[in-house]
Parts: structure tokens; sequence; C-alpha cells
């Protein structure tokens, strides 16, 4: 055994030093197909990797195979770290046709709207305030609806008018909370349910953050936090994404429930840089908050008690307590979660903790529909679910449940 890995390292060096660079997947669907093909390609074994990442060589191998689905921020953090590549490098796979359509267009015409407004040269025409409003109120609508396809096809013009509305500086105030509500709940979401770029993503977080800056309002700039906090989670800028959220949170002038929604945002990082007593007293602290407002929805961020225990099945999930993250599920009535994209976010949540679950697999598969068909577009090209559906694939066996599985492995893209 061990004469055939060295046999395979040597091999894939004396290519490497050649210029010939070895894909030994093709196209690689899930993130731990992408981390060896890293790591073919920088010639480096299965042991050298699991060390620098603190993991052992059997759970890198069970990662590579599709075995065991790599769906927590901080081991993907630190597979990036041992490969020296940025995360995204590992969580971005293509989407073939079935869960692609029109959004690859949509997002180049999302990015040159926001080029527009990034060098002051908005593609736009100049519009009532009152008509900017509602179509801005219509985007935080159409998020929680999970109406992707009706959002990303009105975010262009949006941009476009609303920028050249401030440009023109007219009620200048109001339209700049605009743009700081429009990015954080618009572009900003649009972009990652579709999967784009951190780059692109951290765009539209820089102009809310622009917007917010200039109005020097705390609760503006606590919206725009928020904004930039999901952006650099998702790139593993943890340390950086609390400090932002934190000095938000305890800003004078900062709302309730903003407050809470910051404090959530802190118990994520800190689930997934590995500390759990920040993590729950983050989430203890949001949840007196949310005793004091009830179920509120400002800047359509939904919060309130059973906001806070959905977040808390997310940073528990992230510290991989699967046992906990299902009985807190338990505990929740799906039906009366008001938004769509929140009532997607629990079926996701509930079936990736089901599926580590010994007997639980046919639940997983079943919760994890319920989420696709509540939007389709973040379910297929989610990389945590599409890992979980990996493993299940690979797991399962040709019955009734693998069926219902295979058919979302095939509109994710998945090799079936």
């Amino acid at each position: 055994m061990w004469a055939d890995q060295l046999l395979d390292i040597l091999s894939l060096r004396w290519l490497s030093e050649r210029g010939i660079f070895v894909d030994v997947d093709g196209d690689a669907h899930t993130i731990g197909r992408r981390v060896r093909q890293i790591r073919y390609a920088r010639s480096k074994s299965l042991r050298v990797v699991a060390g620098l990442a603190g993991m052992s060589k059997s759970k890198l191998s069970l990662i590579e195979r599709g075995e065991l689905a790599l769906d927590s921020r901080s081991d993907i953090v630190a597979l990036a770290n041992a490969l020296q590549v940025a995360p995204s490098e590992l969580t971005k796979v293509d989407v073939p046709a079935p869960g692609n359509g029109e959004s690859d267009a949509v997002t180049a015409k999302i990015r040159c709207a926001m080029q527009g407004a990034l060098v002051g040269a908005p593609d736009g025409r100049v519009c009532p305030i009152e008509q900017l409003s509602v179509r801005v109120d219509a985007v935080g609508r159409l998020k929680q609806r999970c109406a992707n396809g009706e959002l990303g096809a009105m975010l262009p013009e949006l941009i476009g008018d609303l920028y050249a509305s401030i440009a023109a500086g007219r009620n200048d105030a109001q339209l700049l909370r605009l743009a700081v509500e429009l990015h954080t709940n618009g572009t900003q979401t649009y972009l990652y349910v579709m999967r784009a770029s951190d780059d692109l993503r951290l765009v539209a977080a820089s102009l809310a953050n622009d917007a917010a800056e200039r109005l020097d309002d705390p609760v503006s700039l606590g919206v725009a936090a928020f904004g930039f906090h999901n952006v650099l989670l998702a790139s593993g800028s943890f340390t950086l994404a609390d400090g932002i959220v934190r000095r938000a949170g305890v800003t004078p002038g900062v709302d309730v429930e903003l407050a809470g929604m910051l404090a959530l945002a802190t118990s994520l990082t800190a689930a997934a840089g590995k500390r759990p007593a920040d993590a729950e007293a983050a989430l203890d602290y949001a949840a007196d908050l949310a005793v004091r407002t009830g179920e509120g929805n400002r800047f359509f961020l939904s919060f309130g008690p059973t906001n806070v225990t959905l977040w808390r099945m997310a940073a528990v999930l992230e510290a991989k307590d699967y046992e906990r993250t299902v009985a807190l599920a338990e505990t929740v009535a799906p039906e009366r979660i008001q938004a769509s994209a929140r009532r997607a976010g629990y079926w996701m949540s509930y079936g990736r903790a089901l599926a580590r679950l010994r007997g639980r697999q046919k639940q997983a598969v079943m919760a994890l529909r319920k989420a696709e068909l509540i939007s389709p577009n973040e379910v297929q090209r989610h990389p945590f679910v599409r890992e979980v559906l990996g493993e299940l694939l690979v797991r399962s066996r040709r019955d009734a449940l693998g069926v219902e599985l295979r058919g979302m492995a095939y509109r994710a893209g998945l090799p079936m």
C-alpha cells in the first residue's frame, strides 16, 4: 500500500515538474473532489495535507472519495490553508444546466450595474424617491419568498436607477438608506444564492457600507456590517467578520432587532472559529433580546425567538453536534416560519444533521427535498448541501430513498 502511494506521489511530482497539470477528477463537482484535484496538482500526499489541516489521514481520504461530507467552515479553511488556496477555491463548483438557468447572464448584468455605481457612471434613470422605495421594498419581499428569478431580473435596472438618482442629488439621505437596504437584502442575497464569487459579493457589501458611511447613521452602519459579515464568513475571515459585527452591535443608536441579528452573526463566526463558549453567549444574548421584541421583521431580517433557534441550529451544526442540531430542529414548527428563505434554511440544517445520524438518512433526504422545493437554486448550489448529497449518494442503495436522492443529485449537477 505505502509503495503504491509513494509511486503515485513521485509520478505526480515528475509530471508537475515538467509543467503537466494532472486533473484526476475532470470536473470536480464536490468539495472533496476539488480538494483532491488541487492536492494532486500540488504534488502533496494525503498525510502531509491532513497533517497541515489538523485532521487524520483517514478522514481526509474519506472526504476526497465523497464518503464524508466536508460541510464545516473550519475544516474548509484548514484545508484551504494546507493547500495554500483561498477557501472559495474549494467551494466553487460548476453547476450544470439543471440548476443553472439564466443566472450567469443575470450575474454579469449585476456586475456591470455595480461597476457603473462604483465609478460614478450609473446606467439608469433618475426616478422619484417614492417609486424607488417601493422597488427596494419589493426586493426584500422577493428575498424572503425565495423568488430568486424575479429578484435577479429586477436588480440590474434598479441598481442603475438608484445610483443615477443619487448622482442627481435628490433626497440624498433617503436614497443612501435605500442603497444600504438594496445591497444587503437584494444584491448580496442573489449573489450568495447563485454562488457568485466572494469578490463580487464583497463589491455589493462595500457599496452598502459606502452609503452607510456617507449617512454616518448607526442603524445603516449596522445593516451594512451584517452584510459584510456574511461575505467575510464565507471567505473564511472569521476574526475580521466577528470584529465588524461586534463593533456595530454595541454602537449607540442601534435598535434592538438589529442588535439581535448582529449578535446572531457573532455566534456563527465564534462557532466557525471553534469558540463554543462565545457562540453560546452570543446566542443567549440574542435570545434575551428576542423575548423583548417578539417575532419581528425589521430590514427583512426576521429577528425573533424562532430565528434565534434557527441560528442556534446553524452554530451547533457548525460545531458538528448533530444530535443537538436535530433536537433543536424538532422543537420548531416549520410551518410557522413566515419567511420562505428561513424555512428553507431550517430544512437544510435539519437535513444535513440528520444525514450524520445512524438510521436517519431517509429523513435527511426528505428534509433536503423540502428545502429544494422551497428554494431550488440555493439547495442545488449550496456547497454544504451538495457535499451531504454526495455522501448520501455514495452510501445509498437502489431503493425508494435512492430514487429521491438521485433526483436531487442530478438537479445539483452531481455525478451519478
